[in-house]
């Protein structure tokens, strides 16, 4: 059954072309993740399949037996609503339903009829298909694990990633049949992201999604579709196949521009040998020379940019030292009697819940907040580069060129080469043609690229970056890490990124609340496997004890059992 069908859609700005002639079909059960680079329109041609934005050419159609759900980027939720009317939307069929049912047995109560009766049969028919006997556990397990609560709070008064949660849990809690996600990663915490990704695994909906991150996209997805240059390839298999098949896709394409170019010298050399004055030169031959030479001069492009090693400022003897740091905000406490000591070439990420002051630590090494007690110590020769959740922020609008240019000319590498901005900003994907654009006009993933490159201009020697993956396509994710994993100096990552946070990281700080914070000497996923491990001994301990306890013992705690129901419980059965 096809859920969605798209043809011909075609989107541009002005003079800057989006997409053309895309066609695209998500049938019942496909579990699809959209890829391109930023700025080719991957969050507009989403909203063009939702019906938010129009499309220049082509149309889209919907299976009109089907619901939809949308959750966009950067949700658009009306600021005077409580958090509870934004979440259960008028249109939650649900909810629509269980109102009709306890209605229509209020009034059989009060008017028995035999309509009534049939009516009746007919809406729990609907529950049962709808799941709506047990929705409310449904409900308050969503809204727990998305942290959703003080649900009487106006949205207005809520952040950027409690508003994205917000709407996370009312497009989940309607069950749409086909779901259309948008960065649905960005702002949660790794424990949210681990549970959405076994939650949409396991559901039966049919799904539609946008990420960066790698490991969700290679355990829930079932297909991906590329989008690039224009035009749209299907590879019917999670990332994992994909990397593959377009790694095989490019070594075939390469192999037959090599073969072109080698035909095209051999006709290059008949055409010139062939008499200028001959007439009867082969016209069939001349017209294929034509083919192969098109096919010799096609470039093959090459997603990976090998950087030269940066010939970045030396770090002396002492790096970052913190000393017993305390830190409080109200009644929470972010940091109590916190000590280490940084030595050089660290890598080390940083991990807890929202919340929990991992911003805060990073702000503090950077001097924007002061700890309550302790002190902090930074050696002489360190060069910091502070990569924020923030972003790039300009009192006037500038040309690309010029906001690289305004941090730095050039990065010096070593033996005396450099690297100018005009190359740095084409090495990371923004080519010369765009270099006198104006900020304005980039899309936010651009504006993430460019701020990047703006913070690797400084040539730092120590590097903090808080979510630094947020909004950056899977390509320029891979140039930051080749970057990164040449770097020598000093490394601090904030990020929800599992993948990017094992291949760049080799200890962790964990946030596990009340101020303390634990060293573990792993990456993410050994992290995690080392707390699931733990929890696995604590249930079996637990089981094992319980064995242990004398059945007398278990007898006599085990509470009598009721006769008949009380009073209240009467009054709630009825």
């Amino acid at each position: 059954m096809n859920y969605l069908l798209a043809e011909g859609l075609s989107k541009s700005y002005g003079d800057k072309i989006l997409f053309q002639d895309v066609d695209l079909s998500i049938n019942k059960g496909q579990k699809v993740a959209l890829i391109a680079k930023n700025g080719t329109g991957k969050s507009t041609l989403l909203k063009i399949l939702v019906g938010k934005e129009g499309t220049d050419k082509g149309w889209v159609r919907v299976h009109k037996d089907i619901t939809l759900g949308y959750l966009d980027q950067e949700p658009d939720l009306d600021e005077n609503l409580t958090i509870l009317e934004a979440v259960f939307n008028s249109d939650n069929p649900v909810l629509k339903t269980i109102e009709q049912y306890e209605w229509l047995i209020e009034q059989q109560e009060i008017n028995p009829s035999l309509e009534k009766e049939q009516q009746l049969t007919a809406i729990m028919e609907k529950m049962q298909t709808l799941d709506a006997w047990d929705y409310e556990v449904k409900v308050k397990q969503i809204l727990s694990k998305f942290k959703v609560n003080a649900l009487n709070r106006k949205v207005g008064l809520l952040s950027g990633g409690e508003r994205k949660r917000v709407a996370m849990a009312s497009v989940l809690i309607r069950k749409p049949d086909l779901l259309i996600l948008d960065e649905p990663t960005n702002h949660i915490d790794l424990e949210m992201v681990e549970w959405l990704e076994e939650y949409l695994s396991k559901q039966n909906m049919s799904l539609l999604l946008v990420t960066h991150d790698r490991y969700f996209l290679n355990r829930v997805t079932n297909e991906i579709i590329e989008l690039e240059n224009g035009i749209t390839l299907s590879y019917k298999g999670n990332y994992e196949y994909f990397l593959e098949q377009k790694a095989l896709r490019k070594m075939q394409l390469k192999v037959e521009v090599d073969k072109a170019q080698k035909l095209m010298k051999k006709e290059l050399d008949w055409i010139r040998a062939q008499p200028k004055a001959r007439t009867t030169k082969s016209k069939s031959r001349i017209d294929a020379f034509d083919k192969i030479q098109e096919r010799a001069y096609q470039k093959v492009k090459e997603d990976e940019v090998h950087f030269s090693q940066i010939k970045m400022p030396r770090i002396g003897g002492k790096t970052l030292e913190l000393w017993h740091i305390d830190k409080k905000y109200e009644q929470q406490q972010i940091l109590k009697d916190f000590t280490y000591t940084f030595k050089r070439r660290e890598r080390v990420g940083i991990v807890g819940p929202n919340g929990s002051g991992k911003t805060t630590l990073l702000r503090m090494i950077m001097n924007e907040a002061k700890p309550d007690n302790g002190k902090i110590v930074v050696g002489k020769t360190i060069v910091f580069g502070y990569y924020t959740q923030d972003g790039i922020s300009l009192l006037k609008d500038k040309q690309l060129i010029d906001v690289v240019r305004d941090i730095a000319e050039i990065l010096p590498l070593e033996k005396g080469k450099y690297l100018s901005a005009a190359q740095l900003l084409a090495h990371f994907q923004f080519p010369y043609s765009m270099h006198t654009q104006y900020v304005s006009t980039l899309s936010g993933g651009e504006k993430r690229r460019l701020y990047l490159l703006t913070v690797l201009m400084q040539n730092p020697n120590f590097l903090i970056l808080d979510e630094p993956t947020n909004d950056l396509d899977l390509l320029t994710l891979n140039l930051l890490e080749d970057f990164l994993l040449q770097f020598k100096g000093c490394l601090v990552i904030v990020s929800h990124d599992r993948y990017f946070m094992d291949k760049l990281v080799n200890h962790l700080f964990v946030f596990e609340g009340e101020g303390r914070i634990k060293d573990f000497p792993g990456n993410y996923t050994q992290y995690r496997e080392a707390k699931l491990e733990a929890e696995r001994i604590e249930r079996a301990e637990k089981k094992a004890q319980a064995a242990k306890e004398p059945k007398q013992q278990r007898v006599k705690n085990k509470p009598k059992e009721k006769v008949k129901l009380s009073y209240n419980e009467q009054r709630e059965f009825k």
